[in-house]
């Protein structure tokens, strides 16, 4: 099964470069500038006696320091990185979130799920786009926009109803956590698929949506 991070080879992943030891606002400005993915910084977390909390103030929050800060991040949202190093520099230790119905959409699906889907798609053979992987335990699968409108017919032709895949299509108003963001304590967004020159083209929905029905259907 793969990993997080085999998928593609380190040597290739030189157009968005290792994350560690990288600010947030590097990785925000490399987002804009060599992805040309729109970026808007979130909430951030907060040390209380050791104990990291959400800038929003919810002891209770279900993505601390991860999610949007203001109610019109839509329109906040910038594909310029001189634009994104005057917002990340205003408060350094905000999230990276990339919304999505622009320049990709992404097709949300369980963690266990998202690994045998990659492992089906690779025996396939098939051109994948940047995958995350996050502390809440799911994996989004980057893909080009008009997703989320053309996925619920895809799956039901495919046989399945709606419904009953825990497989969700992110477009216009939605966004997901760009890596290096923290879910809290509970560790940070990963790559499982590195954005890199040779997926820079983003596969359609349609390429996509058969293993991951399948790796949904097998996961229930």
């Amino acid at each position: 099964m793969l990993s997080v991070e085999e998928t593609i080879p380190a040597t290739e992943a030189a157009q968005i470069p290792k994350q560690r030891g990288e600010t947030l606002l590097e990785t925000a400005v490399r987002y804009a500038e060599e992805r040309h993915w729109d970026v808007f910084p979130g909430t951030w977390l907060e040390a209380v006696d050791g104990v990291q909390y959400c800038s929003c103030g919810d002891a209770a929050c279900p993505a601390p320091g991860a999610h949007p800060a203001r109610p019109d991040w839509a329109s906040q949202a910038t594909g310029s990185a001189t634009v994104a190093r005057r917002m990340w520099q205003k408060q350094p230790t905000a999230s990276i979130l990339l919304p999505t119905g622009r320049t990709f959409d992404a097709i949300s699906v369980p963690e266990t799920a998202g690994f045998l889907a990659l492992a089906r798609m690779e025996r396939m053979e098939l051109s994948l786009g940047p995958v995350t992987l996050a502390p809440d335990r799911r994996m989004n699968f980057f893909v080009l926009p008009g997703a989320s409108v053309k996925v619920p017919d895809l799956v039901r032709k495919l046989g399945w109803s709606v419904g009953s895949l825990d497989l969700v299509a992110l477009g216009e108003g939605a966004y997901v956590a760009g890596p290096p963001t923290r879910f809290g304590s509970r560790g940070a967004v990963q790559w499982a698929c590195r954005p890199t020159p040779a997926n820079r083209w983003l596969p359609d929905a349609e390429e996509l949506i058969s293993p991951l029905a399948y790796a949904c259907g097998r996961d229930r």
